[in-house]
């Protein structure tokens, strides 16, 4: 392939990405995402929504997923470092509740595909990060479904550092465990 080096996970379907860069007296030069190379790799998904976002350090977001309009995405960090994790919700998983959480940095270029059915979340670990995603459907704001960050049933070893304020949004303080998910 060339483009891209693929890295399978623990949880079937969750998979790290990482550019081919090529870098010279100038700076580098990668494409953060080529359909064909991607599509070879197993990730043939059509993402038709770009998002991103600035956090500052402590800031944790999720853990979000669409309810009736599971989205993939294919994410990564162009400036700071991120903790980032998916837990497989998949009805019926032999996975179902596990979780696997990759250091995504501007520096490592590394990109984390996570299929549909996933909930997904991050911490920034730097003093401040830009979040990029790609997802395979439109964000539908009546259809957003969490679970509560730190639910022990999941068991997320978020790497909290010692004296680190954990910033969050109102909603996702008040989301609950894995077993209070309400899917229909």
């Amino acid at each position: 392939m060339g483009k891209i080096t693929v890295e399978f996970c623990e949880i079937e379907g969750l998979k790290i990405i990482t550019p081919a860069v090529f870098e010279d007296a100038r700076g580098y030069f990668y494409e953060t995402y080529h359909y064909e190379a991607y599509k070879e790799a197993g990730i043939g998904d059509v993402f038709v929504q770009d998002n991103q976002s600035s956090s500052k350090r402590g800031v944790l977001r999720g853990l979000h997923f669409q309810i009736h309009h599971p989205q993939a995405k294919l994410v990564r960090v162009i400036k700071g470092e991120v903790f980032d994790v998916a837990v497989d919700i998949r009805p019926g998983s032999p996975t179902y509740g596990c979780w696997h959480g990759e250091i995504l940095s501007a520096e490592n270029k590394k990109q984390y595909y996570i299929p549909a059915n996933f909930a997904h979340g991050f911490l920034v670990l730097s003093q401040d990060a830009e979040f990029c995603y790609k997802c395979t459907d439109f964000y539908h704001p009546g259809d957003e479904g969490g679970i509560l960050y730190r639910d022990p049933q999941i068991g997320v070893k978020w790497p909290i550092a010692e004296g680190m304020e954990i910033i969050l949004s109102e909603k996702d303080t008040k989301w609950g465990g894995l077993d209070s998910l309400k899917r229909e």
